[in-house]
């Protein structure tokens, strides 16, 4: 929780309790640490292909990574990507409630299925039945692109609003999955709109303590995607609520990742990112701040360590307002100054500025 020391005034709320549940060697919900996911974006057959994107995913901090399931090519992919993958393995099944089973059966660590496209009861009693027997979680993963017809013929007639359509969506399942006395349940309640999905996990939360997995999904490009996620996810995350998150992009799945530490990390929610100080530049500033702090964002990238480095373009915003930085550089005209907890330690020319900068970083990482 974090506070305002002067007024007391709270900003973050208490963690929501959830049930915790186990995804492999992870446990999430509790006051487990709130856990970082992404998708691969390659078809699951291909699995020499998604064993490397998953490799480059772990290499930047993902720790529970979901790949598609659309048919038995991909179930004899998803088999070789088990054995050989660190991480755990989400299979995410829409429609064929047979590709579920199938995972399972292939050693899956967690099950996501739709509500609104596998809804013979039916087959969802086999899915459970099958993930009871093998210990493995399911996530009901509404999403109101595919929510149930009488659900969308409620929206369509105006007789019921986005965030309670989807409300009676998880609620529904959940209460179908409780009957068959299966509660390894995580929920998620995703649209492409910031306040509704905000609502629809507020609500949730008021009626289940099932862990959730949080996202605003179809949020669009690198730079539209990470506005939206932010405004959203910052909320969700600020009343308390969250259990492991993805930031859902149409980019490079690591950015992804990248991303959701970065939103953790300023809501002091995950201790294991760096922060970058930044100068946004005016006409005071004489270096190419601008390049040199692009170079600083690509070398602290995959780092997992709480170091706070400050790039800074002239003495008014320098090493006095950058003074808690680990580390830190500020430049004047064809010289920089390298500080470390607002002490200045050296004085370089701007050329030799960022190679300082690297070597001491390098240094203060390992």
């Amino acid at each position: 929780m974090i506070q305002d020391m002067k007024s007391d005034i709270c900003l973050i709320k208490k963690r929501h309790k959830t049930r915790e549940i186990r995804i492999k060697d992870l446990t999430i919900g509790g006051s487990n640490i709130i856990r970082i996911q992404s998708m691969c974006n390659i078809k699951t057959a291909y699995f020499k292909k998604v064993l490397n994107q998953i490799k480059k995913l772990e290499n930047a901090g993902c720790e529970i990574v979901r790949v598609s399931v659309k048919d038995d090519d991909d179930i004899n992919g998803l088999k070789k990507i088990i054995k050989s993958a660190e991480l755990p393995v989400v299979a995410d099944i829409h429609f064929d409630y047979k590709l579920a089973l199938k995972s399972v059966e292939a050693g899956v660590s967690k099950l996501r299925i739709n509500p609104g496209n596998i809804t013979d009861k039916w087959k969802i009693k086999e899915i459970v039945s099958a993930a009871k027997n093998n210990d493995v979680p399911i996530r009901i993963g509404v999403n109101l692109g595919s929510l149930e017809k009488s659900l969308l013929q409620k929206l369509e007639a105006g007789k019921i609003s986005v965030e309670n359509a989807m409300l009676e969506s998880a609620l529904s399942e959940t209460a179908y999955l409780e009957e068959l006395d299966f509660k390894n349940i995580v929920v998620s309640l995703k649209t492409s709109d910031v306040l509704s999905t905000v609502k629809s996990y507020m609500l949730f939360s008021k009626k289940r303590n099932y862990p959730l997995h949080i996202g605003i999904t179809e949020t669009g490009t690198l730079r539209c995607g990470l506005i939206k996620s932010s405004i959203g996810l910052s909320q969700i995350l600020s009343y308390g609520l969250g259990d492991t998150i993805r930031v859902s992009l149409s980019a490079d799945p690591v950015e992804e990742v990248y991303a959701a530490y970065k939103i953790l990390g300023a809501l002091n929610l995950r201790k294991d990112t760096p922060d970058l100080i930044a100068c946004p530049t005016c006409g005071r500033t004489e270096i190419n701040l601008i390049k040199i702090a692009g170079e600083v964002e690509k070398i602290l990238f995959n780092v997992r360590k709480p170091i706070k480095v400050a790039v800074m373009g002239c003495a008014v915003n320098g090493p006095g307002e950058a003074r808690d930085a680990d580390i830190g550089i500020t430049g004047g005209k064809g010289v920089g100054l390298l500080f470390k907890k607002g002490k200045i330690v050296k004085k370089v020319k701007e050329s030799e500025i960022l190679g300082v900068l690297k070597k001491e970083l390098d240094a203060m990482i390992k």
